[in-house]
């Protein structure tokens, strides 16, 4: 769970409508069904229209990852790489085929599979660079959906105070309707504008991270087996792998400089 992006939607919540609240608002004068459903179900359509049902069912299932990520522990998987270099070192690229089976992850099992059925590395490369570009692609398109959605929003919402200022002008002979009018124009653009900026594109640049992270993963992967396919040294290629490592990570897969001086 992501304690950063679930604490950081709740603070701008209270933020904005209890600063309103203080000034002496109600939240009641906010509370606008008209104009969430000009808002919600504008943006919710013109983003329908642009994306294919593919990438928008992908998009709601990104959702999930945006509060409850996956947890990738990079620093156990380069123990892992480094292990199975080891073996392969010591009993040949055949003795991981145990190790291979057990493994769950597609990706990973599909690379190490290919190195134990003998695939040469430059091969093996271009193989996995074809999925990697894939994913790639797949990844990106869901961020681009919570952010077109997100330029889409604030539109709306002017669109919805616009219909809203039609109506008050089209009742200026009856003052009883001129209130509602009124509060529909401008919470619409309220809610335009809140929705983008405080969940639409930051959700999207969430994603945008998790997917830099995720595509990172998939790399080390790939280097790390086609180094055990090309023979390297098991130590040589856990130095490789560190790169791919923040400080911290480095440090828990006990490489940096406390790493390399207990390897010394």
């Amino acid at each position: 769970m992501d304690l950063a992006a679930i604490g950081g939607l709740v603070i701008a919540l209270l933020a904005i409508f209890g600063g309103f609240m203080l000034e002496g608002g109600h939240l009641a004068a906010i509370l606008q069904p008209t104009a969430a459903f000009i808002v919600f179900g504008g943006t919710i359509g013109a983003t329908a229209m642009q994306f294919p049902g593919s990438q928008l069912k992908a998009a709601l299932g990104g959702l999930k990852n945006v509060f409850m990520p996956k947890h990738e522990d990079m620093a156990e998987l380069v123990k892992q790489l480094v292990g199975f270099a080891n073996k392969a070192r010591r009993e040949g690229l055949v003795s991981l085929e145990a190790d291979a089976e057990k493994i769950t992850d597609p990706f990973f099992k599909k690379a190490l599979g290919l190195a134990i059925d003998g695939c040469e590395s430059g091969l093996l490369r271009d193989t996995m660079d074809v999925e990697i570009g894939r994913r790639d692609e797949e990844g990106e398109g869901i961020s681009k959906v919570f952010e077109a959605a997100g330029g889409y929003s604030p539109a709306v919402g002017i669109l919805g105070a616009v219909l809203g200022l039609i109506h008050v002008m089209g009742n200026l002979a009856d003052p009883s309707k001129l209130g509602a009018g009124i509060a529909v124009a401008f919470v619409a653009t309220v809610y335009g504008v809140a929705i983008a900026n405080l969940f639409l594109l930051p959700s999207a640049t969430k994603l945008k991270i998790r997917h830099t992270h995720a595509m990172a993963r998939l790399e080390l992967i790939v280097v790390a087996v086609t180094s055990i396919v090309d023979g390297e040294n098991p130590r040589v290629i856990e130095q490789k792998l560190m790169g791919f490592l923040d400080e911290h990570s480095a440090a828990a897969a006990g490489g940096g400089e406390a790493g390399m001086k207990k390897a010394a």
